[in-house]
């Protein structure tokens, strides 16, 4: 059985990670910096953008693959896929824009709200598919 919504959706997350991957490097290489964060913002941000990507789509993935797997409706996780990966995209930029001391700026805030709600969508969909018919 082929599983395009979580094919598409791991690409699309894995270049995100690749890309953030890359940003991270990339800041280390110019603050000299191969451990730790250098005690700079810019570094800061662009290795939590890496790990807390790498800490979601994980599970996110597995359970989108097993939804989809179970037959589930290719249009919800078509969409539980798409607001995902937006949210992803949103909490990276999000992680990079200027804010407020004590406020995490809007993408910030969108993206963490919309992977929550993806996650939780995702976990309440597999519980009912769990349950006996």
């Amino acid at each position: 059985m082929q599983l395009p919504i979580t094919s598409v959706a791991a690409a699309l997350l894995a270049l995100l990670l690749l890309a953030t991957a890359v940003q991270t490097v990339r800041k280390r290489l110019k603050l000299k910096a191969a451990f730790g964060d250098a005690n700079d913002q810019g570094l800061i941000a662009a290795s939590r953008s890496h790990g807390n990507l790498a800490e979601h789509a994980p599970i996110f993935l597995i359970m989108l693959g097993l939804l989809e797997f179970q037959g589930a409706s290719f249009v919800l996780l078509s969409a539980i896929a798409s607001i995902f990966v937006a949210g992803r995209v949103a909490h990276v930029l999000g992680l990079h824009q200027p804010s407020e001391p004590g406020k995490a700026p809007l993408m910030r805030q969108v993206g963490v709200i919309t992977t929550w709600l993806a996650l939780l969508v995702l976990a309440l969909l597999l519980l009912l598919a769990a349950l006996p018919s």
